[in-house]
């Protein structure tokens, strides 16, 4: 059987050709990850909406979720779990809560207040029923948005879709 030998490279051009793939290929995990784009130094603004166990648990994990984060502003309609939802973040992550009296929000309209505190992401943990109202005003202000499940229908009555 003749083969023609132009349609095979030869054992030389075969390495060449492996060596380069194989730099290429290797390259990503090799090189620092910043070498193609700027590290994330922002800090990004956490508000918390609903500061039982689920809320305080989003919070704590959105915390250690990156350095940058911190958590800035909080509101619940009781004043005792808003406090101890607090103290409890504040045990965890000492460093990455920066909840000042001014910035704890009590009452109905808690929610407003922390959306309107400077936040860039809002946390809504809030009963089923206000997380209509909550996520179309934090949709409206231009914030994130992290809403806890247990939520099904609520952008359908928010929004009317």
């Amino acid at each position: 059987m003749n083969m023609n030998s132009n349609l095979f490279p030869s054992r030389r051009e075969f390495l060449k050709a492996s060596a380069v793939v194989g730099t290429a290929l290797a390259a990503p995990a090799i090189l620092p990850g910043n070498l193609f784009g700027k590290g994330n130094s922002d800090t990004l603004r956490v508000g918390l909406i609903g500061c039982g166990g689920r809320g305080s648990g989003a919070a704590d994990q959105a915390l250690n979720a990156d350095k940058n984060v911190v958590l800035t502003a909080m509101g619940d309609a009781f004043e005792e779990q808003l406090q101890r939802s607090l103290q409890n973040l504040q045990k965890s992550q000492p460093d990455k809560v920066k909840v000042t009296p001014d910035k704890c929000f009590v009452g109905l309209d808690a929610y407003q207040k922390v959306i309107d505190s400077g936040v860039d992401v809002v946390l809504l943990a809030t009963p089923p029923g206000f997380r209509p109202i909550h996520l179309k005003a934090a949709i409206e202000a231009g914030k994130h948005v992290f809403a806890k499940n247990r939520w099904h229908g609520c952008a359908r009555r928010a929004f009317g879709f």
